[in-house]
């Protein structure tokens, strides 16, 4: 694959390396005070940028025709302006809060788990999350997507940071040093708690789960997802 880089961050960086060793080609690097490369070049652009810039770069490929996988976080309040530029321009789009394969089976073990505690009302369902001090966003975008994974099993409507109200989904985030991301999903009673856990050990996790959706992508038109790309639907 010849790869543009939307972002040259830590994953950016990743990316670059991994891309390497498995014989792809990095063509283009975006960056906020770097440009260098051949955007036109790309087979396939990958998007870890920043919430600020993450719009722009991704309707950037839905302009040029360029399939672009985004893991980039917290702008997803405008979903659903992205989406409409996708398929207004017949565009080629992967967005996951989370692109290791690990987590992305996860995910799916958090919905059956949150769908055999259903029946069980005395159990209270919570999230926890612990990244890197470096992280701009909280919760991080794994966690909601694992809150929005219990709360359709759930008597509860929504999901709240550090929350007290019993009526929402509590989720807590932690930042601390060179955590590459832990998050638990609890359920607790008064006579035990049950968790399931996920612990990212490197970077290179999320970095091998982007080129593996980024060449799937490559002639497909829409939108799609993680779930897709695993076959886990």
């Amino acid at each position: 694959m010849k790869i543009a880089l939307l972002g040259y961050g830590k994953m950016g960086k990743t990316l670059e390396k991994l891309s390497a060793e498995h014989g792809h080609k990095i063509v283009y690097i975006k960056d906020a005070d770097r440009e260098e490369g051949k955007f036109l070049d790309a087979d396939v652009a990958i998007e870890f940028s920043t919430p600020g810039s993450a719009v722009e770069n991704i309707t950037l490929c839905f302009t040029n025709d360029i399939p672009v996988v985004s893991g980039t976080t917290g702008w997803l309040d405008q979903w659903d302006h992205v989406i409409n530029i996708c398929e207004k321009r017949n565009g080629s789009f992967i967005y996951a809060s989370n692109f290791s394969i690990g987590v992305n089976l996860f995910f799916n073990l958090n919905e059956h788990l949150s769908k055999l505690m259903q029946p069980w009302k005395q159990y209270e369902a919570s999230i926890r999350e612990i990244h890197h001090v470096e992280k701009l966003d909280a919760p991080s975008g794994t966690a909601i997507s694992l809150a929005e994974g219990v709360l359709k099993h759930s008597g509860k409507s929504e999901w709240e940071l550090e929350s007290n109200d019993h009526q929402k989904l509590n989720i807590s985030a932690e930042r601390i040093a060179d955590v590459k991301g832990t998050h638990e999903v609890v359920f607790s009673s008064e006579i035990d708690k049950l968790t399931i856990k996920h612990e990212a050990h490197s970077r290179d996790g999320f970095a091998h789960g982007a080129l593996l959706a980024a060449q799937w992508l490559i002639g497909k038109k829409g939108v799609f997802s993680m779930k897709d790309v695993l076959e886990l639907k």
